[in-house]
């Protein structure tokens, strides 16, 4: 039977078995994903949505400098802890034809570079 990827949704990174093994139970307790997809090999995948929450003012209504650095530091952290993070514009999603072709081309393109095979 060949490995083959999972997806988790929503996953807290201090969850994953491998971050607790190599760096202790609080490791990157901070940290939440929204997707974490787990290759074979040991691979980590983390996958993003960014909606406005990221990188406007609580209330939406301008940049805040701020939260955008507080985002570019977690990939930061998640990139040195050795997960590849991957960001999709919440925009790019909304339509329902367009969000699958995207997937289906990201998803293929993500199996090759990283040999996954069915």
């Amino acid at each position: 039977m060949p490995a083959l990827p999972a997806l988790l949704p929503e996953v807290w990174l201090h969850w994953d078995p491998k971050t607790v093994r190599e760096r202790g139970a609080a490791a990157l307790l901070g940290h939440r994903m929204d997707f974490l997809l787990l290759l074979p090999h040991g691979q980590r995948i983390v996958l993003e949505v960014d909606g406005a929450h990221h990188y406007a003012s609580p209330d939406g209504t301008r940049p805040d400098p701020s939260r955008y650095a507080a985002l570019a530091r977690a990939d930061r952290e998640l990139k040195l802890a050795g997960y590849e993070v991957f960001r999709f514009g919440a925009a790019e999603l909304k339509d329902l034809r367009s969000a699958r072709y995207l997937l289906q081309e990201f998803f293929t393109d993500l199996f090759r570079r990283f040999s996954v095979t069915p």
